[in-house]
């Protein structure tokens, strides 16, 4: 099993903003065929973007921040990212904590939510996030394999 080019195609049309694309790809989607790969592609771009910001250089104090500053950017976001799930996923991707007692739908969704402000706030222009793309979907089909 290996990410396809339109579970690629749906991430990136999340990660650039543009959500009624995303939704349109989204609807295509067969839960059976594309529940797994998916994932782990939004599993890797997480990974690697929480890295990129964090990866072993932050301090508990800079990961409270940035959570603090996306829960910030609108009511919507606040209400649905916890605070304390937000900042032990980020702290698992920076100093390999421990989130095995976390509820997995929360983790999912707080990645979800927190791999959008990364890229956000990366300000990749699109042969940045194609590149990111790729990267990333190779990550993930080595998961997969």
């Amino acid at each position: 099993m290996t990410v396809t080019d339109r579970q690629v195609a749906t991430l990136r049309a999340q990660l650039a903003g543009d959500f009624e694309e995303h939704t349109r790809l989204l609807a295509q989607f067969d839960e059976a065929l594309n529940a797994r790969p998916y994932v782990t592609l939004i599993n890797a771009a997480f990974f690697a973007a929480a890295d990129r910001r964090f990866g072993g250089t932050a301090a508990a104090g800079d990961i409270t921040g940035f959570v603090a500053d996306v829960r910030s950017r609108s009511p919507k976001v606040r209400a649905a990212l916890d605070p304390r799930v937000a900042e032990q996923v980020l702290l698992a991707v920076a100093t390999g904590a421990d989130i095995s007692d976390l509820d997995p739908r929360e983790v999912r969704s707080s990645q979800t939510i927190l791999l959008d402000a990364l890229i956000t706030d990366e300000g990749l222009d699109g042969a940045g996030l194609d590149a990111f793309m790729v990267a990333t979907r190779q990550s993930a089909d080595r998961l997969l394999s």
